[in-house]
Order: C-alpha cells, then structure tokens, then sequence
C-alpha cells in the first residue's frame, strides 16, 4: 500500500505546494502526512469496508483521501482551503466514489455533508465513519461537532496531538471536560504513536491515532448528555476548588442557581466527598449527581 501511494512523497509535496503557491499554515494545522506506516496504521484501524460511507476532514493534498477512495463506497473530504480544494478535484477526477465540498467543517452539520452525496447516510439509514488527519487547531471543536450531533458516526478514526489523544483516554484523577465530553459518546482509544518526523513540515509534537468507538447511546444520561455536559463543565469551572465550593459556584456561573445545601446533598447522595476535586470524579459519578439534582434540568 505505502508504495503505491502517489501521494507519499516529500518531494511530491513540495513541489505541490509550490505549484499551488502555498505556504503551509500553522494556525490552520497544515502539516501533511508522508509516513507509510502511520498512513497504513490509520486504515487498519478504520476496518474500511466497500459498503462505508466515509467524510474526511482536512484531506490536504489526498494522501488519506487516496486510501480511502480505493476502499469505500462514498468518501465526502471537507477541505477549508480553497486552493487545495481545486486541486483534490483535479488530482481525483476519475473516483466516482469522492466529493470534494470546499468549505469549514464546522458550519456544516454532519445532515448536511451527506446529504448530496448520499441521502442514506444522511437519513440515519446507513452509517458513516470519520477517518481524518485533524488540523491541530479544530480538533476539540470537530470531535465534539460530529459527537454532539443525532446524526453521530459509528466510528472516528482520527490523527491528534499526543496529548490530546492522551487527555481525551484519561481516567479518574486526571479527567477533563474534553475526556468527559468524548467519553459519554463513545470509547476512546489510542492505536499508536506517529511521531513529529512523520509530516511536512513537522510540528512541534507528537501525535496519535485515536480511535472512537460510538456508543449506540450517550452514556449514563442517555436522554440528556449536553445537559450532563454542562453540570460537568460547572464543576471543572474552578479546578483547583473542592468539589462542595466550586460546583455550586460553578453552575451559578453557568445559570443554574441552587442553594450550596442542594448541591452537597447531591454529592452525598451520589457517594462522593465534597473535598474531592472534579478531576477525581468519573462519569457515572457524575451521573449520580445529575440524577440526583433532576429537579433544575
């Protein structure tokens, strides 16, 4: 496979962003994949099939989108930059199976990607992946923008910095909003290393290939996650706090005003001592205390 892909090529690169005029940007994570193997990790770990339905975010100059065409039955590649937009539509003009859509990834809803280019998937009534090299920059706001959704991949098969891959797998005592966030949705896993050298231009850092395996339904409060979302973030407003100070404090920052009392009997009643800081706090415990504060949502 490594052989066989136009597209691996240091010099390849180059001379295409010569020809394009295009000095790779920092702030939109323009760093463009040339190892093989990190390339062949990244496949494997999507089990791409001839019946998937596939959106690449970011395909740069198509080294994963030439991966991808050859195996699936519909690739939808979002790309902001608008010259290599035009490119990708030149360079891949004989796949059927590809549609370019010039454009941020963000303002689209995941309905809309679809929905030209296969009305099944857009419907819900076929499953999609998400098998993309994420721009640094996006790579919260894109996790969350396709986990958030209804329309919700089966599988995202995504290349991170190390230590967001990292954060995002963390467990009890080193939890976050961002893990939080990831985890209710689905299963995080880290599938490998890829180091620095692997891009051109390198980056300053590591990075990962993170797989995440969607759950079938949110976790815990499968009926409300972004309201559980919120209590969360309104515990990790004040970090550095005590659980009983900064979530009382931290949801009456957010709108939700409740007597300190309400909130430490939540905490009791979900087990969990107010001296502990939310970072300690898993999931399920977080749960509990949702449930056990029904009453305001």
């Amino acid at each position: 496979m490594t052989v066989s892909n136009p597209y691996l090529s240091r010099a390849r690169v180059r001379a295409a962003l010569h020809a394009l005029g295009l000095r790779p940007s920092r702030s939109m994570g323009q760093n463009f994949l040339i190892d093989g193997a990190a390339l062949a990790t990244i496949v494997t770990a999507a089990a791409l099939t001839a019946d998937d339905t596939v959106v690449e975010v970011g395909p740069g100059l198509g080294v994963l989108t030439w991966e991808l065409v050859q195996r699936a039955r519909t690739v939808v590649a979002v790309e902001l930059d608008r010259r290599l937009a035009e490119r990708l539509r030149t360079e891949f003009r004989t796949f059927p199976n590809l549609a370019i859509i010039q454009g941020d990834v963000l303002r689209l809803p995941p309905a809309t990607i679809l929905a030209e280019h296969d009305p099944d998937a857009a419907s819900g009534a076929r499953p999609y992946k998400v098998v993309a090299n994420l721009p640094y920059a996006i790579t919260s706001a894109a996790l969350r923008h396709f986990l958030s959704t209804p329309l919700r991949p089966t599988l995202m098969v995504v290349l991170v910095q190390q230590e967001v891959a990292a954060r995002i797998c963390a467990r009890a005592g080193d939890l976050s909003v961002l893990a939080h966030a990831v985890q209710i949705y689905a299963e995080p896993e880290i599938v490998a290393r890829v180091p620095a050298s692997s891009f051109f231009p390198a980056p300053e850092v590591d990075s990962s290939v993170l797989r995440l395996r969607i759950h079938p339904q949110p976790a815990v409060v499968s009926d409300q996650p972004e309201a559980l979302l919120r209590l969360i973030k309104a515990g990790f407003l004040h970090p550095r706090k005590q659980l009983g100070n900064a979530l009382p404090g931290g949801m009456a920052a957010m709108g939700m005003k409740i007597d300190r009392q309400r909130v430490l009997d939540a905490l009791a009643a979900a087990g969990i001592d107010p001296t502990r800081r939310a970072e300690t706090v898993t999931l399920e415990e977080w749960g509990a205390v949702y449930r056990a504060l029904h009453h305001i949502w």
